[in-house]
């Protein structure tokens, strides 16, 4: 992992120049450097960043010092435009949007890092004033600083060993026997590969160790096999503990990774030995009594534990944990239990065999035959022949003898179920029998493969807790570690403090929304993250004048169907859109397995009657499993036939409720291109550094395969908004890329045209350009949140797709670089807020949760850099989990009021309910989209995942260019119609 560097240097390198201020931007003084002509020349597009040898610039975000403007952050959150939305930009309408050309109105010029060792994040602009002060408590746990010296040794194990347990247990055994000689009373952290840790130094910096150890696997009370092994430690460094204080009071930027890696580990050592480790959370079924998942699954509890450096020192991040494991059960029972079936006395199918074969692969079980003799042995396949048919060859001279002859004569063991088949265990050329009966699951063993949905219903029962639950469940653990009697802890010289963290936070107000005047009700105010639609009518209702609906569920009568229709159909109408209560045919029935034979049926026939005019909107019914089907229907409809379509449950279908009924209208409206409601402010042009110039919001995601899909690709998505200054309306593209590349791919692109020549694209690009087009402006300020990124991949994000936005701008024109804000969005953390008093109704939801709009940006945040946790939502089921937001680049110059308030009020301009959410809406509409775009592959394409990217929502030829050449084959372009609208909602 690179180390944050920041170079201090008086030279400048480039600068930022703008002629777009406004007061809530005050100029910046021009570098002395290169005004003197003394600085490099100012380069509007520059090569990508492998190719660059020029030297370092620092981060142009970087405008304030720490702390700075604290004391006006209030003022200016609120304070008006003093310039009208739509008289801000002029002399635009000479450019040519058609040719990618964007001429006039924005005179800037940008620098932008050039690698990592040039990139320093945006400092912290100050802290947050706007909103109503309270305290919560966190799940840190302050850990004082070590004063000892702690030193970093190589170690080589030889023969080499893969597995980090027997690692760990030959070190263990150098520990016993050596401790209080050659290693001079030192207990050492180790981190089970190739890193030992000390505090202090050994009495030698390189030694060379032979340690026998006894093989554990094989025999319970008789005689053990014994293995020799060479263990060399060498030293490697000294970690600098002044360097990490230093950073934790802020009087330096970059984080001494080192030092707080070996803290980590050593406050991992001893729960490593206690629990089962996978990842940084620890499992035991001794924590919380396993709860069966089914088919051969079981819950087990656990923790999460981190060190983390904070505004406060260092911190120990504790959370709960679940996961599944396999039962360590007789793998007759688990065979039972993953067919649902009695396999004593049935035959076994083939597509049972396939099941057995994809659950038991890579399994670890036990022999259990031969008493107390009990080998472990991994699970490479199934036989295809039951037990009673298999025979091998027992001699040179090929006598065979069936596998039930020799495990009676050989171990006395009496094959009972001679019809089921064997597992296989050692490799291909080399493969043993072993009977089903004579085999039991390890314990321990995580289930990394994909949940049914009764599993994750059973899993998520295990881990929603109630916030006082969960937080008293954090205590417990943190107890029951007893890090003040920890050996490792002791000897390194750290203390945790088992009390929670009390931070000071802030509940930001709910934003004002509006609707149509028609409405009774034209402004709303949530109360409690939350509101209706009673009352109100949509600020922009579209018009569905041509619809029909397809039935695929059996168990829906006509009559129940047309009543459903009818009532969606009377709720749009009354929620502001012009509805059309006749579909164009009546209602069609059809069967799933012939779901492409029906959406093209159903097109033809309403084509034909409404004279040539297309569908507006498809209803379908869906059976509620309904496998493939919802996703071979979107994908044939917007990819296909170009329609917009709204699929719905059975079960909601013969249960209606107005609530349902409200939500899916409200998607109905905004996939037709509609908005349901803005935020005030943005109407009335108060919203700090959004109001003031034309401002484009972007939101971005990669999903990637799940595991055990080693074929699928990862696919992207970037959503932006199309209109200004409402920011409301999100036009999308998906992209397939490389296998597990977080990059994305497919920002920018070029590609040789045998006409053209040299042609620009990509998804940043195309839609700048489609802002152009909806708005009539080019965008002048670009705010980019990006969801999924965790926090050793910020650099190489940053660098890689900002250097993307900025080609992309400057292929539309030379000097146009807008200002950007990039703002990584991450949901898998593990910090949790409690309320400090969970008795207190005033600062609690229903939920028992904190309030919606609760941020928090000091004590558990990071030194020096620009980060906040932000409780947009309010609490549901479980115990909510904040947004962290990280400001890495800050060229707009946002203050801490600034960027959270916009985050926060953003929340409430979600599409799909009348509630806040807890992820900015850009973000959330990238996840959706891409994971909408999964769907878009066919299954002959989920074959292939190998390299380069392609495009949905390009175009096809452009984009199957684009990525045939890279290996991957692209996803089928998205009709013109379908890309323009929120069609992933």
């Amino acid at each position: 992992m690179p180390l944050r560097q920041m170079k201090e240097s008086s030279e400048q390198h480039l600068v930022i120049k703008t002629h777009l201020q406004n007061h809530m931007n005050p100029p910046k003084k021009v570098p002395r450097a290169v005004q003197n002509g003394k600085g490099p020349p100012l380069l509007p597009q520059q090569e990508p960043l492998h190719n660059q040898t020029s030297p370092p610039n620092r981060n142009k975000g970087r405008r304030r010092g720490r702390g700075g403007r604290k004391f006006d952050q209030g003022d200016v959150l609120m304070r008006p435009s003093c310039r009208p939305c739509t008289d801000v930009v002029t002399n635009t309408a000479n450019g040519s949007v058609e040719n990618g050309n964007m001429n006039g109105g924005c005179d800037i010029e940008m620098g932008y890092p050039t690698s990592s060792k040039s990139l320093s994040f945006a400092p912290r602009p100050g802290y947050g004033q706007v909103g109503t002060k309270c305290i919560v408590k966190a799940n840190h746990f302050f850990a004082e600083l070590p004063d000892k010296d702690l030193n970093h040794y190589d170690v080589t194990i030889t023969p080499e060993v893969s597995s980090k347990v027997v690692n760990r247990s030959i070190i263990a055994e150098l520990v016993r026997l050596h401790r209080e000689s050659d290693l001079g009373m030192r207990l050492p952290a180790y981190d089970g590969r190739k890193s030992l840790y000390t505090a202090g130094a050994f009495p030698f910096t390189w030694r060379e160790f032979k340690i026998k150890l006894v093989d554990e696997d094989d025999r319970v009370n008789c005689p053990k096999r014994e293995r020799e092994y060479k263990v060399v430690i060498k030293f490697v460094a000294r970690a600098n503990l002044h360097h990490l204080g230093q950073f934790l009071a802020g009087k330096r930027a970059d984080a001494p990774q080192e030092a707080l890696q070996i803290l980590d580990i050593v406050l991992r050592e001893l729960s490593s030995k206690r629990f089962c480790p996978i990842g940084r959370s620890f499992f035991s079924p001794d924590i919380r009594t396993p709860q069966r998942l089914g088919e051969g699954l079981e819950s087990w509890c656990g923790f999460y534990q981190s060190i983390r450096p904070t505004q406060m020192g260092l911190s120990l991040n504790i959370d709960m944990a679940s996961a599944a494991f396999i039962e360590p059960l007789p793998v007759v029972e688990f065979v039972g239990q993953l067919l649902g079936k009695d396999v004593l006395s049935r035959q076994l199918s083939d597509a049972d065999r396939i099941k057995i074969k994809k659950a038991l692969r890579g399994v670890k079980v036990e022999v259990t035959h031969r008493g107390t003799f009990r080998r472990k042995y991994r699970v490479s396949g199934l036989t295809s022949q039951p037990t009673r048919e298999l025979v091998f060859p027992v001699d040179e001279n090929s006598t065979m003898k069936s596998v039930v002859e020799y495990f009676q004569e050989m171990y006395g063991f009496t094959i009972k179920y001679t019809h089921l088949p064997c597992l296989q265990v050692g490799n291909q050329k080399k493969a043993n029998y072993l009977p089903m009966e004579a085999c039991k699951i390890v314990e321990g063993q995580r289930y990394t493969k994909r949940l049914n949905e009764k599993q994750i219903t059973a899993l998520l029962k295990v881990t929603c807790q109630r916030p006082r639950d969960r937080e008293n469940d954090i205590l417990r653990t943190v107890q029951h570690n007893a890090y003040d009697q920890d050996p490792y802890a002791k000897e390194f010289g750290i203390n945790i403090s088992e009390k929670l963290a009390s931070v000071e936070a802030r509940i930001l107000p709910a934003p004002w929304l509006k609707y149509h005047d028609s409405g009774k009700e034209k402004n709303c105010l949530p109360q409690v993250g939350q509101w209706n639609m009673m009352n109100k009518k949509m600020i922009n209702g579209m018009t569905v004048s041509h619809w029909a609906c397809i039935n695929f569920s059996r168990s829906v009568q006509d009559s129940v169907a047309h009543t459903f229709c009818n009532e969606l159909a009377q709720m749009c109408q009354v929620s502001g859109m012009e509805f059309n209560p006749e579909p164009v045919i009546p209602v069609y029935n059809a069967k799933p397995e012939q779901v492409e034979k029906a959406l093209k049926h159903v097109c033809h026939v309403s084509t034909n009657k409404t004279k040539g005019k297309e569908l507006d909107l498809l209803l379908a019914i869906l059976p509620d499993n309904n496998g493939s089907l919802y996703g071979d229907l979107k994908r044939i409809c917007e990819t296909e036939l170009g329609i917009i379509s709204q699929c719905c449950l059975t079960k909601h279908v013969f249960r209606i409720t107005k609530q349902y009924l409200a939500n899916v209208s409200l998607k109905i409206n905004v996939k037709m291109g509609g908005r349901n409601t803005v935020l005030v402010d943005a109407v009335s042009c108060r919203i700090p550094l959004v109001s003031d110039i034309p401002t484009i919001i972007f939101g971005a995601d990669v999903t990637h395969p799940e595991n055990g899909e080693d074929s699928s690709p990862s696919i992207a998505a970037v959503v932006a908004s199309q209109d200004w200054p409402e920011v409301t309306k999100y036009a999308g593209l998906v992209c397939a890329q490389t296998q597990r590349q977080e990059l994305i791919q497919d920002l920018y692109k070029t590609w040789h045209d045998p006409v053209r020549g040299v042609v620009s694209g990509g998804m940043i690009r195309d839609l700048l350009v489609s802002f152009r087009k909806a708005t009539g402006q080019k965008p002048l300020r670009i705010i980019f949140y990006r969801d999924g990124v965790s926090e050793g991949q910020f650099y190489q994000v940053l660098l890689y797709e900002l250097d993307a936005i900025r080609k992309a701008c400057a292929s539309l024109e030379p000097n146009y670089q807008p200002p950007v804000t990039f703002i990584i969005v991450q949901k898998r953390h593990h910090t949790r807020l409690f309320a400090n008093n969970h008795r207190d109704r005033n600062s609690t939801d229903k939920s028992g949760n904190i309030l919606p709009g609760t941020v928090v940006d000091t004590k558990i945040c990071h030194p020096t850099e620009f980060d906040f946790y932000l409780c947009s939502h309010a609490g549901i089921q479980g115990t909510s989990r904040p947004a962290h937001y990280h400001v890495l680049w800050d060229e707009n110059n946002f203050t801490a009021d600034g960027i959270q308030s916009l985050t926060n009020n953003l929340c409430y301009t979600y599409a799909r309910c009348t509630r806040s959410v807890s992820v900015v809406p850009p973000a959330y509409y990238a996840h959706l989209a891409a994971f909408r775009a999964r769907f878009y592959m066919e299954p002959d394409l989920q074959e292939n995942g190998s390299s380069g990217g392609g495009s949905a929502g390009h175009g096809g030829s452009k984009a199957t260019r684009a990525a045939g050449d890279c290996g991957v084959k692209p996803l089928p372009a998205l009709k013109e119609n379908v890309k323009r609208v929120m069609f992933y909602c």
